[in-house]
């Protein structure tokens, strides 16, 4: 089995599962207890929380830890509307994750405007034209790091900066689930306030993850309780799963990630490039600043995605025709289509993601096979 869906999710660490299950046997305390034990286990949580904080370069930030992607960018995009007093516009890029559109459709219920951040054909958000959006009525700006299905990196120093530098009190936020370690970020650099990340893209578990705060910002908690996590997520804490989460982090920053992912990308694209019918969405793939180095959209004239897929699939390779936001969705990529790629092009793509348990003769392999399947299914094209 060929898997190449790893945007979707990772196959865990070794490490990782050992952890957890160390964690679980030894240090399985709960740890807002008082006595000792439950103190050396919230001791190494806080390590975690401090390595994930220096991951993406914030000094002197919180670190709030969550139960995926998903609630961190809830708990950022409500958490940060519940504290405004007055309606204010939310700008925000049309290919983000439905983890922040369906939320702003509950921020557009509170009175709150949003309007879309103009979008280029390589799936990056065009900034010049962006900052002619902000006034003295913007209060927040939202555009992810790496798009999830195109795998564009967006010119987030660019367009969070200038923004400020426009309305200073625009609060940002990135979605960096689909960045975060296998592209470089620095939020102090970049201008972004908060950031939204999932255990389970970097080998890591499944329902942990976290969203690093400003350490000025306020929010409104969106999970009430016993006031954990400073009183911004109560409940108690998925110690095992924070310790898996942690151990990831170590594995991907001591890996080289990026150069070895970027590598096993340009070995894909060389295969496929020139194959006739066969073309790239998105920025240049073998742009490192504008391409992450996991993800590549193939486009197949004549072929529904769909379709490849399923027969790749029969071929013990897994792919996707996109996002898997949600549960068996067919639909058209509102991401490809805010590029100006037409339906039939849409519908004619499919995502491959890159882990770092591939090889690069899984790659010469899944190619010859998309080649193979292109030129089959070509045959059975409804005239």
């Amino acid at each position: 089995m060929i898997y190449l869906d790893n945007s979707a999710t990772t196959r865990p660490f070794e490490s990782v599962i050992e952890e957890m299950n160390r964690c679980m046997r030894e240090s399985y305390y709960n740890v807002s207890a008082a006595y000792a034990p439950a103190m050396l286990a919230e001791k190494e949580i806080t390590r975690v929380r401090n390595r994930f904080l220096r991951s993406v370069g914030l000094t002197g930030g919180r670190a709030v830890m969550t139960g995926g992607g998903s609630e961190s960018d809830n708990l950022a995009i409500m958490g940060f509307a519940e504290t405004l007093h007055a309606p204010g516009t939310f700008l925000v890029s049309p290919m983000e994750h439905p983890a922040v559109l369906e939320t702003l459709n509950r921020v557009q219920r509170l009175g709150h405007t949003i309007r879309f951040l103009p979008v280029g054909p390589d799936g990056r958000v065009n900034v010049q034209e962006a900052l002619n959006l902000v006034d003295q009525e913007t209060v927040m700006i939202l555009c992810m790091h790496v798009n999830n299905e195109t795998g564009a990196i967006q010119p987030l120093r660019e367009l969070f900066r200038g923004a400020k530098a426009i309305n200073s009190r625009v609060v940002t936020l990135s979605d960096g689930v689909q960045g975060y370690l296998r592209v470089p970020m620095n939020m102090q650099d970049t201008g972004t306030d908060m950031y939204a990340v999932s255990a389970h893209k970097i080998h890591g578990p499944k329902g942990v993850g976290a969203l690093a705060v400003r350490s000025e910002l306020r929010l409104v908690p969106q999970v009430t309780g016993g006031g954990q996590e400073a009183g911004l997520r109560s409940g108690t804490l998925n110690s095992p799963g924070i310790r898996g989460f942690g151990k990831a982090i170590e594995e991907c920053e001591e890996g080289n990630v990026p150069e070895r992912l970027m590598g096993l990308k340009a070995r894909l694209v060389k295969c496929l490039s020139g194959q006739e019918g066969i073309f790239f969405n998105g920025p240049d793939p073998l742009c490192a600043e504008k391409s992450a180095p996991h993800i590549l959209s193939v486009r197949f004239e004549g072929v529904r995605g769909e379709v490849m897929r399923n027969a790749l699939e029969a071929g013990n390779i897994l792919v996707s025709t996109g996002s898997a936001c949600g549960s068996h969705k067919q639909k058209v990529s509102s991401a490809l289509r805010a590029m100006g790629l037409s339906t039939e092009q849409a519908d004619g793509t499919i995502r491959v993601s890159i882990g770092l348990m591939n090889t690069p003769e899984e790659m010469e392999q899944a190619a010859e096979s998309m080649i193979e399947q292109a030129k089959l299914l070509r045959q059975f094209r409804r005239r």
